[in-house]
């Protein structure tokens, strides 16, 4: 098990906190909190061991695309790969636009 933190510039809060995904084989689960910082936080805890360059490149590209929301993003992964972990931010992200 590993836990990587990681800090990223953001923009402003979305209006709720949501969830997306199930914790199981192949997957992960992404939680989001709102905050008045103007910073996300990510916390990922993963199964997988070295994965930070990994997770740091993956929202580069994220944040390459949109900007990102201030709060806390937690993410507990089990081995899901690069594509599944975008489209569970994504739709983290998306959730919590939609109140």
């Amino acid at each position: 098990m590993e836990r990587i933190e990681l800090h990223f510039p953001a923009g402003e809060a979305l209006p709720a906190q949501a969830l997306a995904g199930v914790v199981g084989s192949g997957d992960l689960e992404v939680l989001y909190q709102p905050s008045a910082e103007k910073s996300l936080q990510v916390t990922v805890t993963s199964s997988v061991d070295g994965g930070r360059q990994r997770w740091q490149h993956l929202f580069e590209r994220v944040g390459a695309a949109r900007a990102l929301p201030a709060g806390r993003l937690d993410i507990n992964d089990f081995g899901a790969t690069p594509g599944v972990a975008r489209l569970r931010i994504e739709q983290v992200f998306e959730e919590a636009e939609h109140v």
